[in-house]
């Protein structure tokens, strides 16, 4: 069992060496290959959720049948360390199932097909990387690989403005890295004579053991864990994204290839919230309770400046852009609350909003090929689309269930999380609860003002040109579809994973808050 870490890792980079030697003419050779090699990845996570048992774990928390430590570079205590908790499973089957759809959602990709699924495959890797690496230096850089493909697939299948897109997305999460990077320094520093060689074991890291530390800035002394859980913040906070560093979010959204995309604010965005998870709040437990506060109201922003920019939009990419920013707000003020509940909503919402605003992305995917533009309302002020409901029946019903699991409608996965999160911060910050039930109804304002426009009214003359969703895309789709409902109505799988994992955070948290 050992070993399946790192076949889930090591398998897409073994799919994208094996496309190098397919020749540039067998296109299709590479979509099959492709498909099959992140079928099967998705199959490992399947095994591994199989095999997981939330009650058989170690002091760290952690599935030990599954933990990986292998000596990497050993002068400086650097380990190929995989292991696997409530907070990264989850994480790694919904990447494993995104970037399967998203092989399939791709299939019509003509330009540079070998490039772009060795890249595809490429950020597979890297994303699952982050998700099971335990040593931080493995996920510092598994974080930074991911930029590469991320660069490219933004850069060169994108719109009309990719580079510029490519490049803001490109410095924006560098800058971050930067960050991480500097606390990654300061922790090898400060806790190599007390560590040893568990100097970058991230779960030995953890437990507060920085809270006294006080170091020397500039002649001041300086509280170690407020400083550098500052530095870890915003590393992780660009990548979220968290206002004020948000502004790359929908330049990249709307430039990126549908796929991209998906994979963007499906994966990419809970790498940042997983970063607190995994790192910032254990490791700085008494910072992250001293500045909870700031995180609670960060998220009320995300949520409410979200909503509001969602709901100026006339391009409908951008506006499910915008929607995820405020659906993240969701998840920064579940954290925030540092109560069982609001944690379990938060890491809930990850997962729910990971299937949500896929199925959302791909739909526009699938509108966009036929239509060539995304414009709820065109530029000179006429509509961009009408009448849909009539022309693509079974385009619409898939719609319909994607918009209303968005919305948080009872009986879809949004609703769950969402509940979750306000009975976890509703006696914390009443006030910010409040307000951030303002975020849900301007949420529903925008999604139905776009449906109502997209779809009903007379089909317009462009419109009927129109073909529905075909067999490929009914395939991709369904998944996606079935999943919202279920986990909607029963959301048990995924908290009983998490549970004790969150508990034992909270715990944790509990010991700095009194």
């Amino acid at each position: 069992m050992q070993g399946l870490l790192n076949w889930i890792v090591l398998l897409p980079i073994i799919g994208m060496v094996g496309i190098f030697f397919i020749p540039r003419d067998q296109k299709q050779t590479v979509r099959y290959w492709t498909l099959l090699n992140t079928t099967i990845t998705f199959i490992l996570t399947l095994v591994l959720y199989k095999q997981f048992d939330p009650n058989a774990i170690d002091k760290h928390g952690l599935q030990s049948a599954f933990n990986v430590s292998i000596p990497w570079i050993e002068q400086f205590n650097i380990y190929w360390r995989l292991g696997v908790d409530g907070f990264s499973l989850p994480m790694v089957i919904l990447s494993g199932l995104l970037f399967l759809l998203c092989v399939l959602s791709s299939w019509t990709i003509e330009k540079n097909v070998k490039s772009y699924f060795a890249l595809f495959l490429m950020l597979e890797a890297s994303v699952l990387g982050v998700f099971l690496a335990l040593d931080f230096f493995l996920f510092y850089v598994f974080w930074e690989i991911m930029l590469l493909p991320m660069f490219f697939l933004i850069g060169l299948w994108g719109g009309e403005k990719r580079e510029y897109a490519a490049v803001k997305f490109f410095l924006y999460t560098f800058f971050g890295s930067i960050l991480m990077l500097v606390g990654m320094v300061a922790l090898y520093y400060s806790a190599g004579d007390q560590l040893g060689k568990e100097v970058f074991n991230i779960m030995a890291l953890a437990g507060g053991k920085f809270t006294d530390l006080q170091i020397s800035i500039f002649g001041s002394q300086v509280a170690f864990n407020k400083l550098f859980f500052v530095f870890m913040f915003v590393g992780f906070a660009i990548k979220v994204p968290i206002f004020p560093f948000h502004t790359w979010l929908p330049w990249a959204h709307v430039q990126a290839p549908t796929a991209v995309s998906v994979i963007l604010a499906g994966v990419l965005l809970k790498m940042g919230t997983y970063g607190f998870l995994r790192i910032s709040f254990p490791i700085f437990p008494a910072a992250a309770v001293h500045y909870a506060d700031s995180i609670a109201l960060l998220g009320l922003v995300n949520i409410i400046y979200g909503a509001l920019c969602a709901m100026a939009q006339t391009d409908v990419k951008k506006l499910i852009a915008y929607s995820s920013v405020s659906h993240m707000g969701f998840v920064m003020m579940g954290l925030a609350a540092m109560t069982t509940e609001g944690m379990n909503g938060g890491v809930l919402q990850m997962w729910n909003h990971g299937m949500s605003t896929a199925m959302m992305f791909l739909l526009v995917g699938i509108l966009y090929e036929r239509s060539h533009h995304r414009w709820i309302v065109k530029p000179d002020g006429t509509k961009g689309y009408g009448g849909l409901y009539t022309q693509l029946p079974k385009f619409s019903i898939i719609f319909i269930i994607g918009m209303f699991a968005s919305l948080g409608l009872p009986g879809l996965a949004g609703f769950i999380s969402e509940a979750l999160v306000f009975l976890g911060i509703y006696e914390k910050y009443t006030t910010y609860t409040v307000l951030a039930v303002l975020g849900l109804l301007i949420g529903a304002a925008y999604l139905l003002w776009m449906f109502q426009r997209m779809f009903f009214g007379e089909v317009l003359e462009e419109c009927k040109s129109y073909t529905d969703v075909n067999a490929r895309e009914i395939l991709y789709m369904t998944p996606l579809c079935v999943m919202v409902i279920v986990f909607g109505i029963w959301p048990s799988p995924i908290l009983n994973i998490m549970k004790d994992t969150v508990g034992r955070l909270v715990v944790e948290l509990a010991k700095y808050s009194q």
